[in-house]
C-alpha cells in the first residue's frame, strides 16, 4: 500500500529519487540536460531547494526515459524503479521446455529455490523419484539411443534435488497412480515388474524423507490442476507442454500458492496416509497379476 503524500513531501521524494536514479547510472546534471533537451539549470533547480514544485509530465517522463526508471517510481507513486515494459518482461516469461529429465531451466530455478518449500503438481508421476528402468521406458521412444546418456546426465542434477534441504509437497491426482499401477493410458504397456519396483521406490522413499517430503492425492472428478510448480515465494511455473509459463510477480505467485494449498485441503488421501495407499495399491496390483498369470496358465 502506498503511502499519501502531500506536495512538499512529493516533491522531496522527487528529488531524491532523481539523484538516485542519476547516480546509479553515473549521469551528471550537464549529461542529464542534454539527454532530456533542457538547460544544465533546469536539472540543478530539480535537485535543488525545498519547495513543493514537482515538474511538468514531459520533464518527469524524459527524466525517467534518460535514466532508465519509471516515472511513476520518481513521483513515489511505485516503490519498483523498473519501466512496466521490464517489469512484465522480468515477471512472467515463456521459456521453451524440452522433452527431457531435468533440463537447463528447471534445474537452474531449483538451485535458485534451495532451502524453499516447493510445491509440484506433476504432469505424469514425477520424475525425480523414478527407477532407471522406468524413466528409460518413459524417455526412449522420444531419445531412442540416447535415452540411457540422457539418464545418466540427469541422474547427478536429480541426487542435487532430493538433496538441497527443500522441502517437497507433492499433490497428485488419484486417478494417475490408478492408471500407473494397472498400465492403463499413458502407462499402457509398462511391464509389472516396473511398477512394482517404482510402488517400492516411491514407499521407501517417503519412509526415509517424511517430512521433508509430503504426497497428497486428489479426486480430479472433484478438484483440478494443471501441472504446475511453485518454488518458494520466488516463481510459479504452469507447464504447457511446449513451454513454461513462469511468473515472477508476488501476486500471482501467492495466488498459484493458494490454489495448491486448496489441492492440498482437499485431497482424498494425505500425506501420512500415502504409504497406506500405496500398499493397498500394491496388493492389488499383485493379486491382478497373479490371477493373469492363472487365466493364462489354463
Amino acid at each position: 500500500m502506498l503511502t499519501k503524500f502531500d506536495k512538499r513531501d512529493r516533491a522531496g521524494l522527487f528529488r531524491e529519487r532523481l539523484a538516485q536514479a542519476m547516480a546509479d547510472k553515473g549521469e551528471t546534471q550537464s549529461g542529464l540536460a542534454r539527454r532530456v533537451g533542457v538547460d544544465r539549470s533546469t536539472i540543478s533547480q530539480l535537485l535543488g531547494g525545498d519547495g513543493a514544485r514537482l515538474p511538468n509530465a514531459q520533464v518527469v517522463a524524459e527524466c525517467a526515459s534518460a535514466l532508465a526508471v519509471s516515472a511513476d517510481w520518481l513521483l513515489g507513486l511505485t516503490e519498483r524503479p523498473e519501466p512496466l515494459a521490464n517489469l512484465l518482461a522480468t515477471s512472467l516469461t515463456l521459456t521453451e521446455a524440452p522433452r527431457a529429465l531435468i533440463d537447463e531451466t528447471i534445474f537452474g530455478w531449483h538451485q535458485e529455490a534451495a532451502g524453499y518449500k516447493v510445491r509440484h503438481v506433476p504432469a505424469t508421476l514425477p520424475d525425480m523419484f523414478k527407477t532407471r528402468e522406468m524413466l528409460r521406458w518413459e524417455y526412449e521412444p522420444q531419445l531412442g539411443r540416447s535415452a540411457d546418456q540422457a539418464i545418466g546426465a540427469s541422474e547427478d542434477r536429480l541426487e542435487w534435488i532430493r538433496g538441497a534441504q527443500s522441502d517437497y509437497e507433492i499433490a497428485l491426482p488419484l486417478h494417475e497412480l490408478r492408471a500407473f499401477a494397472r498400465a492403463e493410458g499413458y502407462y499402457s504397456g509398462l511391464p509389472y515388474a516396473i511398477r512394482i519396483a517404482q510402488i517400492d521406490r516411491l514407499t521407501r522413499l517417503c519412509d526415509q524423507l517424511y517430512p521433508r517430503l509430503r504426497i497428497y492425492l486428489f479426486d480430479a472428478r472433484r478438484v483440478f490442476s494443471a501441472p504446475v510448480t511453485i518454488f518458494g515465494p520466488l516463481l510459479a511455473v504452469i507447464y504447457l507442454g511446449r513451454h513454461y509459463l513462469a511468473f515472477r510477480d508476488s501476486q500471482r505467485v501467492v495466488a498459484i500458492s493458494q490454489h495448491f494449498d486448496w489441492l492440498v485441503r482437499e485431497a482424498q488421501v494425505g500425506a501420512r496416509d500415502f504409504p497406506s495407499f500405496l500398499k493397498g495399491l500394491r496388493d492389488d496390483l499383485t493379486r491382478r497379476e497373479s490371477a493373469g498369470a492363472q487365466d493364462r496358465s489354463r
